[in-house]
């Protein structure tokens, strides 16, 4: 489905976040490293404060959803499959959390760059700056 409209693409990232929240929230219970177990709470807070970001900026440019056509952008192209599950190790939470990261890393990305709004945009693109941020530092705990 295309995300034409500035209220779908804040529904849809909106809806990301909370996914990204509560994939953390599983993914905290189950590391077992405490590194790992550490980065991933930052992760969940993160998340937590982004979907109300997400929320807060859809309110406050509401006359703006709709005078704002929006081109580009897919919903198939960002939605995540990712799910922990009991057999889940530490190495697969590792990766689950880079999967998050990396599709929420392109979605802000991109939505920032076909955004007519410029303090809707600047904002996405600080999310995105601290998901390059994220990665870095979960490809940290990969390599030690």
């Amino acid at each position: 489905m295309a995300l034409t409209t500035f209220g779908a693409v804040m529904g849809f990232a909106g809806e990301m976040v909370r996914q990204g929240e509560e994939t953390y929230r599983v993914a905290v219970e189950k590391a077992k490293d405490p590194g790992l177990r550490d980065g991933l709470k930052d992760l969940l807070a993160e998340e937590t404060k982004n979907r109300s970001l997400m929320e807060r900026t859809r309110r406050e440019h509401v006359t703006e959803m709709i005078l704002e056509p929006i081109t580009g952008l897919h919903q198939e192209d960002y939605e995540m499959k990712v799910q922990v599950s009991a057999g889940d190790v530490d190495g697969d939470l590792l990766k689950i959390a880079l999967a998050v990261e990396e599709k929420e890393l392109k979605f802000f990305q991109e939505c920032s760059a076909r955004i007519p709004l410029p303090e809707v945009a600047n904002i996405f693109r600080k999310v995105a700056r601290k998901k390059e941020s994220n990665l870095a530092r979960l490809r940290n705990l990969a390599l030690g």
